[in-house]
């Protein structure tokens, strides 16, 4: 999938990472990106681009990594939870 964060304004930043645990309403991914708990971020899955609004509500820091963990705004989110 593709995430995507707007920061600042009109300053977008992207990147392609995997869905490691996902849920209708939650999904934990691994991220390069700065994001904080409250950002606001766009999820797409690049096959078929479905698409997911949702808000960054932990993230951890382990062995120079950081997870990730968002809450869907509009509700269950179906494919997230389907993806093989």
């Amino acid at each position: 999938m593709q995430v995507t964060s707007a920061r600042g304004g009109r300053i977008r930043l992207r990147e392609a990472t995997v869905i490691e645990f996902g849920g209708s309403e939650h999904a934990i991914f691994l991220s390069t990106l700065p994001l904080e708990f409250d950002d606001r971020v766009r999820l797409v899955e690049t096959r078929e681009g479905r698409q997911a609004e949702a808000i960054v509500v932990a993230v951890q820091y382990h062995d120079g990594r950081k997870a990730v963990a968002v809450k869907f705004l509009q509700g269950a989110c179906d494919w997230v939870a389907t993806e093989p």
